[in-house]
């Protein structure tokens, strides 16, 4: 069977709810992850075969199929394709499993595998709502209902029985929170996340381009420390989870660009990483972000390899319970973790943020001069992927 390739990964820096790439329209902020990763790869544009791009909140600017119309407005030919694709939280993690999966059965030889989310525009918390109030009814089908009785399916709640049943304090998760903020301050002024960022303007109120640039995370809280993450109100009397302990809110898009042998041919360059090994499976629904563990187990076994085999690990950090649990169900060093800072720092663009993460997983093997790296994130529904990377 032929090889995956990654020869080109970007992705823009995140922003605040509101912040500075909230003048942006979805479909344009997008455009530019993928015009980006054609630049860097040095890609003839008409080589892309599709763009496969992951995006959650599907409504309002980012509906219409989004990858299409990403596509559309970028310098791409027209005759290139989009398809989006919702895997939750895991969904450009998912379009990189299926970009890989076409240029390893030789039907494409050069994919774009993408992603995208603005929070600001297309607010999480209100969408569900929304299509209720509009007499559009709830996804809680009755058969659902009647087979998980009780609440409804919640992340949050998800992240407090992590927290239960792995027997974590609150102390070790707004300590675990306070080092994602400290990891991601060193990382940005040692400049570790230059190669990777794709700079961009920041837009006017009118949605013009200002000339300022933006090109750092706009979430890291650069004086983070302990006393003020552990002084921020529980999100539920008597639980473990703060709005400190949890991923932030943002807007921002990422991408790989992934071919076979006969695409790496055809561009004549050296690839940044091979993909190894993917998985995706499901678990309970309830507890909903427990899935990375079995995945990673899973993963590895189908991969021949052992957990200390893995040079680097990227553990999307919803909330802190899950990388923490992830730690001590799998022995995994954590020194290996997240070594650049994850979400709760950096911020998690929902359907960006799989091919945001292998961005920064691929660029820290090359600056580390580390060989495999593996990624995981959980997933709405109890999902959970894992990609295992070789460095090349």
């Amino acid at each position: 069977m032929a090889e995956a390739y990654i020869v080109a990964a970007a992705r823009t820096a995140g922003g605040k709810r509101g912040g500075r790439v909230s003048g942006w329209h979805p479909v344009d902020l997008a455009a530019q992850v993928i015009d980006a990763l054609v630049e860097r790869s040095g890609a003839d544009p008409a080589m892309v075969e599709d763009v496969i791009m992951g995006c959650v909140l599907q409504a309002g600017e980012q509906s219409g199929c989004i990858g299409r119309m990403a596509a559309l407005a970028s310098k791409l030919p027209m005759n290139v394709p989009g398809v989006t694709i919702d895997r939750q939280c895991g969904s450009s993690q998912q379009a990189l499993h299926f970009a890989a999966q076409a240029v390893m059965s030789g039907t494409m030889d050069c994919v774009i595998a993408a992603g995208v989310e603005s929070m600001s525009r297309i607010p999480m918390a209100n969408l569900g709502k929304v299509y209720k109030e509009a007499g559009l009814g709830h996804y809680m089908s009755p058969i659902i209902k009647e087979r998980f009785p009780g609440p409804q399916f919640s992340q949050f709640m998800g992240a407090e029985m992590m927290a239960e049943k792995y027997k974590l304090t609150k102390d070790e998760l707004d300590r675990f929170s306070l080092g994602s903020h400290q990891r991601a301050k060193a990382a940005t002024l040692e400049g570790a996340f230059k190669a990777e960022i794709v700079p961009i303007a920041v837009r006017n109120a009118d949605g013009s381009a200002g000339d300022e640039m933006h090109d750092t995370d706009e979430g890291i809280r650069m004086e983070a420390t302990l006393e003020g993450i552990a002084s921020v109100k529980l999100l539920r009397e008597g639980g473990y989870i703060t709005a400190a302990s949890a991923s932030q809110i943002c807007d921002g898009a990422s991408g790989v660009m992934v071919v076979n042998e006969k695409g790496l041919k055809a561009l004549g360059v050296k690839p940044l990483a091979r993909i190894h090994h993917m998985t995706v499976i499901g678990g309970d629904p309830v507890i909903m972000l427990e899935a990375p563990l079995p995945a990673t187990h899973h993963a590895l076994k189908k991969a021949g390899m052992k957990i200390d085999d893995i040079d680097l690990f990227e553990v999307n950090e919803a909330f802190a319970s899950v990388p923490l649990a992830w730690l001590k169900d799998t022995q995994a060093n954590p020194a290996k973790l997240n070594i650049n800072g994850g979400a709760i720092s950096l911020g998690h663009p929902l359907g960006a943020s799989g091919t945001k993460l292998m961005t920064t997983l691929v660029h820290a093997l090359h600056a580390k001069g580390k060989r495999w790296g593996l990624q995981t994130m959980c997933e709405g529904g109890g999902q959970a992927n894992v990609t295992i990377v070789e460095r090349l």
